[in-house]
């Protein structure tokens, strides 16, 4: 072997044998990233998982393109604690925000620093960060803030309370407020989610191809109020479902107020939502840069009956039971969709039990960043890629702490509930076999003792109580 060649497989023999790299490392870039999280969408409110009265065409095409799982779980029944969960990587149970907690004058309670978001660990690899859309993680300059989670860009609702309102007198972009000096209650202009839209297709057109990004679409849509513009969609879907106007009550601040059409409203807010998708998957196309971005599509929990809306009317739970708030199958249970040209087979479907805390250790190995400790979440790479005998969770756990506290475990078939959990630790724990009654509906608990056994144990070993949302010391302390 001469010089040039004995040198050359030296070369060659290094580069594809470092340590910690494999050789489809060194041949396969890191894809863009984005995630899109509806507010308040129900399993059954797409096309694409049985929803016959609303449209939403461009999401139905993204499943055909794509991988639509029927199994994949949010972080818990509502909104801040499951996106909490998202970001960390850790179910209820471990994850520091647990409840819906406002912090005045605007904004929730903060994530600590000393939780590792999704955001800090693609932006230490190298990613451009955004979020645009509903935060509720931590007000502007707390903790909390997104731009001291590891996003570069943010547009939108810092305080989800203020998202109840499509048409707000402010918004925030980093750390800067944006004020609408012409939305008043009389008069409404500025339609918060368009504005939040047009700032996430510029980001994308905005991006370098030879350097990554995650964009975390955290859009308000389709959570109450129901509100958006008398257009032409609007019209179309007030005239489909011959819908005569019903009193509208006064408004009260929060945007709760009925709409006088309220089901041509939410159709209307749920087919734009389609439609702003359906914006983002053409604008990778005209980048050029589809080929290589990760898109997944999912909900932060099951479909709302604030403001007037009526899941029942649209089946936005599908055949499951139960809505927001729930941790029966409908609060939790959501629409997950993954899409990626070339890469992820089109038109198919998993079963695959997975959930929210899942998210980061799948990112973080497409990224090639290694991922934090004690998290929750098992990738879930080999399944969007089609591979069998992907690893799995034995179990997948949730708590709710309204209502008087809830816990809930998947363990394969089986379905356990707790109700009262705060007040009645020692309460009964209901059971359901989803195989066969995915709707919930009969309690096999007294039939399977030792399941109930097992899920118990679950239950108590995976709460770690909280000093800041603690479920079992506040029950014990007003007693």
């Amino acid at each position: 072997m001469n010089k040039a060649c004995l040198t050359f497989s030296l070369v060659s023999f290094f580069t594809l044998f470092q340590p910690g790299k494999s050789v489809a490392q060194t041949k396969t870039p890191r894809p863009n990233i984005i995630f899109i999280l509806a507010d308040d969408l129900g399993y059954g409110d797409l096309g694409c998982y049985g929803q016959q009265l609303i449209k939403t065409p461009n999401i139905d095409a993204m499943a055909k393109q794509g991988l639509r799982f029927t199994q994949f779980y949010a972080g818990t029944a509502v909104c801040a604690p499951s996106r909490s969960s998202l970001l960390t990587g850790q179910h209820t149970g471990h994850t520091p925000v647990r409840g819906n907690k406002s912090v005045e004058p605007e904004g929730q309670w903060p994530i600590p620093d000393s939780a590792i978001t999704i955001a800090e660990v693609l932006k230490k690899g190298g990613y451009t960060t955004a979020d645009f859309g509903k935060w509720g993680l931590g007000p502007v300059a707390s903790t909390g803030d997104p731009v001291k989670q590891g996003f570069d860009h943010f547009f939108g609702y810092n305080c989800q309370s203020k998202a109840h309102n499509y048409y707000p007198d402010h918004l925030w972009e980093n750390n800067t407020r944006i004020d609408f000096a012409s939305n008043t209650p009389q008069q409404f202009t500025e339609y918060s989610a368009d504005l939040i839209q047009k700032k996430a297709l510029s980001f994308i057109e905005q991006q370098q191809k030879d350097k990554p990004f995650f964009l975390y679409l955290s859009y308000t849509l389709p959570h109450a109020a129901l509100q958006g513009p008398h257009d032409s969609l609007f019209e179309k879907y007030k005239k489909l479902f011959n819908e005569q106007p019903v009193a509208v009550a006064a408004w009260n601040g929060r945007g709760y107020a009925p709409q006088a059409y309220p089901h041509a409203t939410y159709a209307a807010m749920v087919s734009r939502l389609d439609a702003y998708v359906g914006q983002v998957l053409q604008k990778l196309r005209e980048s050029g840069i589809d080929k290589n971005t990760l898109v997944l599509f999912s909900s932060d929990n099951g479909p709302h009956k604030e403001g007037g809306n009526d899941p029942d009317y649209f089946k936005s739970s599908g055949p499951l039971r139960g809505i927001k708030r729930d941790l029966y199958e409908g609060g939790i249970r959501e629409p997950m969709i993954a899409w990626w040209p070339g890469k992820i087979k089109a038109g198919s479907t998993s079963d695959y039990t997975g959930a929210f805390w899942d998210l980061l250790p799948t990112f973080a190995e497409l990224a090639k960043q290694p991922q934090p400790k004690n998290i929750d979440g098992i990738s879930i790479v080999p399944v969007l890629f089609g591979q069998k005998n992907a690893p799995s969770h034995p179990w997948l756990y949730w708590e709710f702490h309204e209502q008087g506290g809830k816990q809930a475990v998947r363990m394969g078939k089986w379905k356990g509930v707790k109700l009262n959990a705060a007040t009645d630790p020692d309460g009964p724990i209901e059971l359901y076999d989803l195989q066969k009654d995915v709707s919930e509906k009969n309690n096999l608990a007294g039939k399977h003792p030792d399941v109930v056994a097992e899920i118990k144990k679950i239950m108590q070993q995976q709460h770690r109580e909280s000093p800041d949302f603690p479920l079992f010391t506040s029950a014990a302390a007003a007693n």
